[in-house]
C-alpha cells in the first residue's frame, strides 16, 4: 500500500466492508441509539457524528506527533520569554488584566500541561497546517471516547479490526496520571490533595468534566466540578460551594470568560496569586489560545531566540496572520481576494464570528470587512490565509436512522472536510480529535461532526486496545 494514498485507502476499504454488509443498517442503528444516550453533549445536545471513523496509519501518525509535539517546544519557547522578558511583551496586545493573570506564579513544572493544537493535514502528501491553539479549555475527549464506543460492536469495525491492527486514542487516564505528576511538582503540594475541576458550568461541556471527575476518584483522589464563581477564599484556604477546600484545580475555564466574570472569579485569582492552589494550567496558557499568536511567530523578536529548525517549521506550517486592521493590511486586497481568507476575533471560541471568504458571497464579505476591521467590532479581529481543508469520504450523521426504513438509508460516501484536533498532554502527543464538515468552515454551528479517530497498523505505543 502506498504511504500517499494510505488513508483513503483505508477508508475506501471500511465502505467496501459495509457494502458487503448491505450497509450494515443494524449496526448504524444500534450506534445512533448509543449516540442518543450517550454522555457526548455539548450545550445539551448529543454531538453529531458519524459512524465512518477516521482511519489513520503509521505515516499520518507520525506527522502529527511530530508537528504537535514540535509546536509544544516553540510554544512553550514563547511563553518562557514572556514571563521573562518585560520587553517582549509588548509584542502582543493584551490588556493590562490578563497580562497580570499571565504573570501570576505557577509554582510547578510544567508550563503548559494540557493543549490541542487543531490542524489541516492534506494526507496526500502529509504536510500540515495549523489553525489554531488551544489550552486547558480544550474539549472533545469524551466526544471520541463516546463515538469510538458507538462504532466498536458493529459488523463492519470487527471485519475491518480482523484485517488490521486497530487503536484508539487514551485521552482519559493518561491525563489523570500526567496531572497528578505535575502536582506532585507544584512547591504548596500535599499529600492527599483535592481536585476541582474548574469552569463556568453553564458555557463548559459538564458531562466530560464529571467522566475525568470519576477517574480521579478511582485513582484514589478526591474530584469534584466547580463552577468558578461558587468558589470562595479566606486568604488560606480555596473552597468549593459545599465549604471543602480546593488543593488543586484543572483549569477549564478559558482566560477571557475569566475577564468577562471579573468580580464573581476573584476567590479563584485571589487563591493563585497567594499560592493556595496549584493552578493547572496557569493563566499563562493565554498566551498560547489568543490567536495573535500566530502572528507574533513571525515577529523578528520571536525568532531571535527560536532555532533555524523551528522558524522553518513555523514557515512550513502557520498560515500568514495579521491584524485585520489597516495599519497593518491592505484591507482592499482582501476584501477583493476573498477565498483567500479567513477572518476570527483574536480571542473567542467555539468558532464564533468566525468567517471563510470561501463561504460567502462577494457582498457579504466586503460587509464583513467593513463591520469587524480596525476594531469596530470592540474587540481585535485577526485575518488569516485560508487553508484549504483535507476531504474525506465518510457518512453524515444517521440522524434519522431509527423512523427509515432499510432502503431509504443511504450509504453512498460523501466528501468532507477534516480538521485534526491534536492534543498534547504536557508536550506529549495523546491522540486525535477529529472533526468534519461539508462547509469551507468546520464548527458544530455549520453543519459539523465528529468521527472516531483510529490508528490502523500504526503500532502505537499508548494507543487504547480495541
Amino acid at each position: 500500500m502506498s504511504d500517499m494514498a494510505q488513508d483513503a485507502t483505508y477508508t475506501r476499504e471500511y465502505f467496501e466492508i459495509l457494502d458487503e454488509l448491505d450497509g450494515d443498517i443494524d449496526g448504524r442503528r444500534q450506534a445512533a441509539a448509543y449516540m442518543a444516550s450517550s454522555t457526548a453533549i455539548v450545550h445539551h445536545r448529543v454531538v453529531a457524528s458519524s459512524f465512518v471513523p477516521r482511519l489513520f496509519g503509521p505515516r499520518a501518525y507520525e506527522a502529527m506527533k511530530t508537528a504537535a509535539e514540535t509546536a509544544h517546544g516553540v510554544l512553550c519557547k514563547v511563553m518562557q520569554r514572556y514571563l521573562d522578558d518585560p520587553g517582549y511583551r509588548r509584542a502582543f496586545d493584551f490588556d493590562e488584566r490578563l497580562e497580570e493573570l499571565i504573570l501570576i506564579p505557577r509554582g510547578y513544572e510544567a508550563l503548559l500541561p494540557f493543549a490541542r493544537v487543531d490542524t489541516f493535514l492534506d494526507e496526500d502528501d502529509y504536510a500540515l497546517k495549523f489553525c489554531e491553539f488551544n489550552g486547558d479549555g480544550s474539549a472533545g475527549m469524551n466526544e471520541n471516547r463516546e463515538i469510538t464506543s458507538s462504532i466498536r460492536g458493529s459488523q463492519t469495525f470487527k471485519a475491518f479490526a480482523q484485517r488490521h491492527e486497530v487503536q484508539g486514542c487514551d485521552l482519559f487516564e493518561p491525563w489523570v496520571r500526567r496531572f497528578l505528576d505535575i502536582y506532585g511538582t507544584y512547591e504548596g503540594r500535599v499529600p492527599s490533595p483535592r481536585v476541582a475541576i474548574c469552569d463556568y458550568l453553564d458555557m463548559g461541556v459538564v458531562d466530560e468534566f464529571h467522566v475525568y471527575a470519576d477517574l480521579f476518584r478511582r485513582a484514589g483522589v478526591d474530584c469534584t466540578v466547580a463552577d468558578v464563581r461558587s468558589l470562595s477564599f479566606d486568604g488560606r484556604v480555596l473552597k468549593d460551594a459545599d465549604g471543602k477546600r480546593i488543593d488543586a484545580i484543572w483549569r477549564r475555564s478559558v482566560t477571557n470568560d475569566v475577564i468577562e466574570n471579573w468580580s464573581a472569579s476573584q476567590a479563584l485569582i485571589e487563591a493563585a496569586r497567594a499560592q493556595k492552589v496549584a493552578l493547572i494550567g496557569s493563566f499563562a496558557g493565554h498566551i498560547v489560545h489568543d490567536k495573535q499568536i500566530f502572528q507574533v511567530l513571525f515577529k523578528p523578536q520571536t525568532q531571535e531566540f527560536l532555532t533555524a529548525e523551528e522558524i522553518s517549521f513555523i514557515e512550513q506550517t502557520v498560515p500568514m496572520t495579521a491584524f485585520l486592521d489597516s495599519s497593518e493590511v491592505n484591507l482592499e486586497q482582501i476584501a477583493q481576494n476573498k477565498d483567500g481568507w479567513i477572518i476570527k476575533p483574536t480571542d473567542h471560541y467555539g468558532a464564533d464570528n468566525v468567517y471563510a471568504g470561501a463561504e460567502v458571497g462577494q457582498r457579504e464579505w466586503e460587509s464583513l470587512i467593513e463591520r469587524f476591521a480596525d476594531g469596530r467590532a470592540g474587540y481585535p479581529f485577526i485575518v488569516q490565509r485560508y487553508c484549504k481543508p483535507y476531504r474525506t469520504e465518510t457518512l453524515p450523521p444517521d440522524t434519522r436512522i431509527a423512523q427509515l426504513p432499510d432502503g431509504a438509508v443511504e450509504s453512498e460516501p460523501a466528501l468532507y472536510n477534516n480538521m485534526n484536533g491534536l492534543y498534547l498532554f504536557d508536550g506529549h502527543f495523546q491522540g486525535v480529535f477529529s472533526r468534519l464538515g461539508p462547509h469551507p468552515t468546520i464548527s458544530k454551528q455549520n453543519d459539523g461532526m465528529t468521527a472516531a479517530t483510529i490508528w490502523v497498523d500504526a503500532h502505537v505505543e499508548d494507543g487504547l486496545a480495541l
